[in-house]
C-alpha cells in the first residue's frame, strides 16, 4: 500500500505504508535527508523518524529554518539536562525549552553554576554528543507518566496540569528520559558544537511566588566555524547592550533604593527623549489628534467599568485596601479608561467621528523582577499613547493610517527594517482571560487580518497575545541579544466603547456604539532610547544626538572667541558646548571621540584670526577648514532631513 504525500511546491510522491519522514526525504534527495532535522506533516510538526500512515501534506525543515533550529537547541536541553544529572544525580529538572538564540534548562539544586562547574557540565556534554545516543519517543498514560516520574515533583505538577486522558509523551536518551512534547534529532551525535553561556536565577513558572531555580543558558551549532562565528557576534553585542553602554555614555542610571525597574534618565538620555517627544507630538497634531492630560491614578470603580480590575489586576500598582473599606485607588497602567472621558463629556454625534485624541502618557506596570531588563521593560514608563473612536465603516481606513504613521516613525529613527509584524489573536481555548464573546472575537480578526492582507503587510498570527478587550498588531523588534519585545500596537476594540455608553448619534438618528482604536505611534520612549542606543552603538544620528557639536578651543587666548561661537550655534538652535579645560588637545578629541560626538571644532589662534574653523566628524574624520556658515549648511542639512 502506498500514500500519497503533497509537498510544499504542489508536487506530489508515493511513499511505501510504514515509511517515515525520513525515508520520504531520502527518496526526494539524499542530501535534503541528511540536512532535514524536523518536519511538518499536516501542519503538525513531527520528528523525522515518524511514521507516515495516510495521504499527508509534508514540509521539511533544515536548520536554516526557525522550525529546524528550535528542534536542534531543543535536543542540546536534553543533553544538558542529562549531563546535568549525570554528574549531579540529586539534582530535580523543571524545564529546557529551545528560545530564540539557543536553549536552556532551570534546575532546582543548591549547585552553584559558576564557570568551573559550566566547565565540567559542557565536557559531559560533548560525552554524550560522542556516544550518539538515539532519542526515542514513547507515550504513557496519566497514571503510568505519573508514577515513571514520581521522584521529579516538577515534572510531577506538569503533568498533573494535563487532562486525566492525555497520553504523555517523553523522549529516552540512554538512561536519560525526560517529560517532553518534542521535536527532537535523530540522535545526540547531531549536535556538534555546544557552549553554555551563562547562568542566573529564574522562579518556577515566573512566578515570583514560587522557588527560585538555577537557569542554564547555551546554545549549538551544526559546525564550529558556526559558533565561533556566533560567539564573535555575541561580544559584539555586549558591547551594544543598552544597559552597559548607556550606563558608560550616561544616558541613564539605576540606584538599588529607589527600586528595581525604576531607572533614572539622566541629561543626554532625557534630551533624546525630548527631541523624540517634541516630533512626535507635532506629528499627531497634524495628523488631527487632540492633545489630552489626564490623571495618574483613579478609584477602582474606573478599573471596574474598564474590566482592567479583572483582567488586569496583577500588572497593576494600587494603593489602598478594599477589606478595610478604604477607598482604593491604582496608578493607571494605560490610558484609555481617561481619555474616553473626554468623549462622554457631551452627546456626540457620527459628524465628530472619527475623534482621535493623544497624550504623552506616563504609566505603570508591576512588571516582574525577572522581566525587567534595563530600559526594555521598566515598572514606570513614558508612552505616545492615543485613541480613536469611529464608526465601522472608518475603521479600516484609521487603522491603516496608524500603521503608517508608525511606519514613518520608525523611518525617521532608523528602525524601520529591524521590526517585524504579528497578528496578535485571543486564547479560544482560555476565554475567561478576555470580555465578549467568540463570534464577536473570531470576527474582527478576521476584518484585522484583511486590512493587513489589504496593506500587503508581511504579518504572523499568535494566540494568546491579544489584549483582554480586542486583537492586536504588534510591531516586534528584537534587542541585541536576540530577545524579541513589543516596540509599537495598533489595537481595534469592539468591547469598551459599550461598556462605558460611549454613543453616538447616527445620520438617521439612531443611538450606535462607536469602535475604537488604541495604538501607539513610537511606542514606549525609554525603550525606544534602548533600541537606539544598541542600533547605533550609542553614536546617535546627528538630528537626535543630545551633543551635536563640541568647541574645542587649543589655548585659553580662544576660549572667550570659543563661547562667542558656542553662543552663535545656539542661537541657530544647535545643541553644543565648550570644553574649557586645561587639557591637551589630543586628549579631548580622544574624550570626545569616545563619547560619540558628531562633530567637534578645533578652534586656536590662526583659526580665529582667519575666521575659520577646524572641523572634525564622527563619520568622516578631519574634514579640514571651513567657514562658519558653510559648517552650519552642513550640519542644518543632516538635521532637517533627519539623515541617519
Amino acid at each position: 500500500m502506498n500514500y500519497t504525500l503533497t509537498l510544499k511546491d504542489g508536487k506530489t510522491m508515493q511513499v511505501e505504508a510504514g515509511s517515515s519522514v525520513f525515508d520520504a526525504a531520502k527518496q526526494i534527495s539524499e542530501g535534503l535527508a541528511r540536512a532535514a532535522l524536523v518536519a511538518k506533516l499536516d501542519g503538525q510538526l513531527v520528528d523525522m523518524s515518524k511514521i507516515i500512515n495516510k495521504d499527508a501534506s509534508l514540509e521539511l525543515f533544515t536548520f536554516d529554518s526557525i522550525e529546524g533550529k528550535k528542534t536542534f537547541w531543543h535536543t542540546a536541553s536534553h543533553i544538558l539536562a542529562h549531563a546535568v544529572k549525570r554528574l549531579f544525580p540529586d539534582v530535580q529538572l523543571a524545564i529546557g525549552p529551545a528560545i530564540d538564540t539557543g536553549f536552556y534548562y532551570d534546575f532546582d539544586t543548591n549547585i552553584t553554576f559558576d564557570s568551573d562547574v559550566l566547565e565540567k557540565i559542557e565536557a559531559e556534554m560533548a560525552k554524550i554528543v560522542k556516544e550518539n545516543l538515539r532519542l526515542e519517543r514513547f507515550t504513557l498514560p496519566k497514571a503510568e507518566a505519573l508514577a515513571l516520574v514520581k521522584d521529579e515533583p516538577y515534572k510531577v505538577e506538569l503533568i498533573n496540569d494535563l487532562p486525566e486522558d492525555s497520553e504523555i509523551s517523553f523522549y529516552k536518551q540512554g538512561d536519560f528520559t525526560d517529560l517532553c512534547a518534542g521535536t527532537h534529532l535523530f540522535a545526540t551525535g547531531g549536535v556538534k558544537a555546544i557552549k553554555l553561556l551563562s547562568a542566573t536565577g529564574a522562579y518556577w513558572r515566573g512566578d515570583s511566588k514560587n522557588k527560585m531555580l538555577g537557569r542554564i543558558y547555551g546554545t549549538a551549532f551544526q559546525k564550529n566555524s558556526e559558533l565561533t562565528e556566533y560567539l564573535t557576534q555575541l561580544e559584539e553585542a555586549k558591547k551594544r547592550d543598552h544597559n552597559k553602554l548607556g550606563r558608560e555614555l550616561e544616558y541613564f542610571t539605576t540606584v538599588d533604593y529607589i527600586g528595581q525597574g525604576l531607572p533614572i534618565i539622566m541629561p543626554k538620555g532625557a534630551k533624546v527623549i525630548q527631541i523624540l517627544q517634541r516630533f512626535v507630538e507635532d506629528m499627531e497634531e497634524a495628523n488631527g489628534f487632540m492633545i489630552t492630560r489626564t490623571p495618574m491614578l483613579a478609584k477602582s470603580d474606573l478599573y471596574k467599568v474598564s474590566g482592567h480590575w479583572d483582567h488586569y489586576r496583577d500588572g497593576m500598582f494600587i494603593l489602598g485596601d478594599e477589606e478595610k473599606d478604604e477607598d482604593v485607588l491604582a496608578l493607571r497602567p494605560m490610558t484609555c479608561p481617561f481619555q474616553f472621558q473626554v468623549y462622554l463629556a457631551r452627546h456626540r454625534s457620527y459628524r465628530e467621528l472619527p475623534m482621535r485624541f493623544y497624550e504623552t502618557a506616563t504609566l505603570f506596570r508591576n512588571e516582574s523582577s525577572g522581566e525587567m531588563h534595563g530600559l526594555i521593560r521598566v515598572r514606570q514608563f513614558t508612552i505616545s499613547e492615543g485613541h480613536l473612536v469611529c464608526t465601522k465603516a472608518q475603521v479600516a481606513d484609521e487603522f491603516k493610517a496608524c500603521v503608517a504613521n508608525a511606519s514613518n516613525m520608525l523611518k525617521a529613527i532608523g528602525l524601520h527594517d529591524d521590526v517585524s509584524y504579528r497578528l496578535s489573536k485571543w486564547d479560544e481555548n482560555n476565554r475567561e482571560k478576555y470580555i465578549g464573546d467568540a463570534a464577536d472575537w473570531e470576527k474582527l480578526q478576521d476584518e484585522m487580518r484583511e486590512i493587513l492582507v489589504d496593506m500587503q503587510l508581511p504579518f504572523t498570527e499568535a494566540s494568546g497575545e491579544a489584549a483582554f478587550y480586542g486583537p492586536k498588531l504588534d510591531i516586534q523588534i528584537k534587542n541585541v541579544h536576540g530577545k524579541e519585545d513589543t516596540l509599537i500596537t495598533v489595537q481595534i476594540d469592539f468591547s469598551l466603547a459599550e461598556r462605558f455608553g460611549m454613543e453616538y448619534i447616527e445620520s438617521d438618528g439612531t443611538k450606535k456604539f462607536p469602535l475604537i482604536i488604541h495604538r501607539t505611534s513610537i511606542g514606549c520612549y525609554e525603550r525606544t532610547l534602548a533600541l537606539l542606543i544598541e542600533k547605533y552603538a550609542g553614536a546617535m544620528p546627528m538630528w537626535l544626538a543630545p551633543e551635536q557639536v563640541r568647541i574645542l578651543p587649543i589655548t585659553d587666548r580662544t576660549l572667550d572667541a570659543s563661547n562667542t561661537m558656542k553662543k552663535e550655534l545656539q542661537n541657530r538652535g544647535i545643541r553644543v558646548t565648550v570644553d574649557e579645560r586645561s587639557e591637551k588637545l589630543g586628549y579631548k578629541i580622544r574624550e570626545a571621540q569616545m563619547e560619540k560626538l558628531p562633530y567637534m571644532i578645533v578652534l586656536g589662534d590662526k583659526e580665529v584670526e582667519d575666521g575659520v574653523v577646524a572641523v572634525r566628524s564622527r563619520k568622516e574624520g578631519d574634514l579640514g577648514t571651513m567657514t562658519l556658515e558653510s559648517f552650519l549648511a552642513k550640519i542644518n542639512e543632516e538635521i532637517q532631513t533627519k539623515a541617519l
